[in-house]
Parts: structure tokens; C-alpha cells; sequence
């Protein structure tokens, strides 16, 4: 039995990494951190258009209070931000203050670095 771990641990018996999985892992991740700032420069423009600092958009936490002001709701509604689904409401409420619909607030939710652009990016204006 000992000779068979020794086996198993010998350094020719593990898989060796290749320029493939480095360049597959690069690859993924300068996608990954186009899209994060992507969705970042969005939430900066819709705080912007709402009349809130666009640096609010990059704090933890602090960025969830000033997305459920934007809304038009009360303080409290942070709490349902962190309820899978029920979030959906604080994003319904966004879009309508944008004059959008409820299905657009449903991508809000559900599809963030598409319609973030949009609604950042676009012509849509804070009621």
C-alpha cells in the first residue's frame, strides 16, 4: 500500500499546466474585468443621473442605501436587496423611476451588465 501513495504522489504521475489553461485563465479573466468595469462606469452614471455622487457607486454596502434612495423607497428596503427575488421589487421600482417598465426592471435584477448600460448609457431620464 505504501508504494502505491508513492506512486501516486511522484511528480511525473500529476498533471502538468499548459499554455492553453494559462491562456484560457487570462483570456477569462480580462473578459471578467471588462465587464466589472463596464457595470461599475454604468451604476456611476445612473447614481449621476439621479442626482447621488457616482463615487457611491464603488463603496460596499453604501452603494445598496443609495440604489434603494434612487428607487424612491425607505432605507429599510436594503434588507429586501439581499432576499433573492424579492430584490426584484427595489429594481422594478428603479426602472419605473426611469420611466421604464416592470420588465426592464426584472433585467435590472437578473441581467445587470446588459441593462445597466442601457439605463446608464441611454437617453432615459429620473422622474
Amino acid at each position: 500500500m505504501a508504494s502505491s501513495l508513492f506512486l501516486l504522489f511522484q511528480s511525473d504521475t500529476l498533471p502538468k499546466s499548459s499554455p492553453l489553461a494559462a491562456g484560457f485563465l487570462l483570456g477569462f479573466t480580462l473578459v471578467w474585468l471588462v465587464i466589472t468595469l463596464l457595470l461599475v462606469a454604468s451604476v456611476w452614471k445612473v447614481f449621476v443621473k439621479a442626482g447621488q455622487p457616482g463615487w457611491a457607486a464603488i463603496i460596499p454596502i453604501y452603494n445598496l442605501f443609495v440604489l434603494v434612495k434612487i428607487a424612491g423607497k425607505p432605507a429599510w428596503w436594503f434588507i429586501l436587496l439581499l432576499i433573492p427575488v424579492v430584490n426584484l421589487l427595489v429594481f422594478i421600482a428603479l426602472a419605473e423611476r426611469f420611466g421604464k417598465g416592470a420588465g426592464f426592471g426584472i433585467g435590472l435584477g437578473l441581467l445587470s451588465p446588459i441593462f445597466f448600460p442601457i439605463l446608464g448609457f441611454g437617453d432615459s431620464q429620473y422622474h
